[in-house]
């Protein structure tokens, strides 16, 4: 599995690219067929924003999130990354 971590008006630090790296292995446990995620991170004034598109055998899946602080975004944006990644494979099971 393949991360890109961009920033937009923000430098990634190792923090911050240790903190997605941790949240994201979560995401792994669901499917064995994500190929690569490219996660943006970008500061818009007084809002952080999270998004990323994860590339599964034949799909994308894409998610983005909204706080006031960037660790709480990355948090949100993984659990709606989860949610969707648990959908697709409950599709792929029933489409068997």
């Amino acid at each position: 599995m393949q991360v890109n971590i961009s920033g937009h008006h923000l430098e990634i630090t190792d923090a911050i690219n240790n903190y997605v790296h941790t949240k994201l292995e979560r995401l792994t446990h669901h499917s064995e067929f994500i190929t690569s995620i490219n996660v943006i991170l970008e500061v818009e004034k007084l809002t952080q924003k999270a998004e990323a598109k994860i590339h599964v055998n034949g799909k994308d899946i894409f998610a983005d999130a909204e706080s006031q602080d960037l660790y709480a975004a990355i948090d949100a944006l993984t659990d709606k990354l989860d949610r969707q990644l648990i959908k697709h494979k409950e599709k792929l099971k029933s489409h068997r």
